[in-house]
């Protein structure tokens, strides 16, 4: 995962209009649907994949639901937009070799091996809410697996969009990360604990959860003094909702951790922060919120925040 990802910005989109989430109908049939290749995994391999695509959709779609299915052998998934469009070939697999000219922006995570995503069908005001993609929109699934078994296996990931008719008006809601740039764990620590706070967008928030790798044994994210969000699995960390009576930060900024144990295949070394699921670390805290005008988010980098 790049850097990067979290200081773009998606063009505003969407519709604001008295309704009623009581009647709120989402199509049976996928706005659109990806299914990665698949990809062989010898006994004991860890590795990283990217899967590159276009969204097949020809108008901007107000997504509300997102239905996802892992393979075995699959730890996690996460759906990028890449605003700037260069990547790959569509259909392209590689170990994420995305080069310098990209701008990821997380779009949908999963690290459960089949999950429905609902949104909240009324904001408050009577709207439900959904997440715009536009058309032909250049994107990518990346994919971390692991193969623990003594067999080789064959995984593959997929993902379903499934989206409110033409005609609904609703309000737009998009997700929230932070990442933290200054990770260097010991070798050998436990108990190592990596901190740090950065603004929030001021809307309201409806999820929120944390992604982190192997070597961590806690999370959490803070209001304040506030715990708003704990887990002591790094592998399945949940996901809190706060529906329907919604989340905001009162203190305007957003405080997040990891505590890690570094006693495992990477004892010997610093573990940094960085892409790789099997060497590397990350701390980020993740989140849908509302109204939005596209994704938002904070690198917390050099001791100093950088946000958008």
């Amino acid at each position: 995962m790049r850097s990067s990802l979290l200081l773009l910005t998606l063009a505003a989109c969407g519709t604001n209009s008295p309704g009623s989430g009581d009647d709120v109908v989402v199509d049976d049939t996928p706005a659109f649907e990806i299914t990665s290749q698949d990809v062989t995994l010898q006994p004991g391999d860890e590795k990283t994949f990217c899967f590159y695509f276009h969204t097949p959709n020809t108008a901007t779609v107000a997504i509300a639901k997102w239905v996802s299915d892992l393979a075995t052998g699959s730890h996690h998934m996460i759906y990028f937009t890449n605003l700037l469009g260069s990547q790959p070939a569509d259909g392209t697999v590689d170990e994420c070799n995305l080069g310098g000219n990209t701008a990821p922006v997380p779009v949908y995570g999963t690290q459960i091996p089949h999950e429905e995503v609902i949104f909240p069908t009324d904001d408050g005001k009577g709207l439900p809410l959904a997440q715009n993609i536009d058309p032909n929109t250049a994107g990518f699934l990346q994919m971390h697996y692991l193969n623990g078994t003594d067999a080789a296996i064959t995984a593959h990931v997929s993902l379903k969009a499934f989206a409110l008719p033409a005609d609904t008006v609703y309000t737009r809601t998009d997700m929230f990360a932070t990442y933290n740039n200054d990770i260097a764990i010991p070798p050998h620590a436990t108990g190592f604990k990596v901190s740090a706070s950065c603004p929030v967008t001021p809307g309201k928030f409806w999820s929120m959860s944390t992604h982190s790798h192997k070597q961590t044994v806690a999370t959490a994210v803070q209001d304040g003094s506030d715990m708003v969000f704990t887990s002591t699995d790094w592998e399945h960390p949940g996901v809190k909702r706060f529906d329907p009576s919604f989340y905001q930060f009162a203190g305007g900024n957003i405080t997040w951790s990891c505590t890690y144990d570094n006693v495992g295949d990477n004892a010997d070394t610093t573990v940094v922060a960085g892409q790789s699921a099997r060497t590397n670390e990350m701390c980020m805290s993740t989140g849908y919120f509302f109204p939005a005008t596209g994704p938002k988010g904070c690198i917390f980098s050099g001791g100093q925040c950088f946000c958008l």
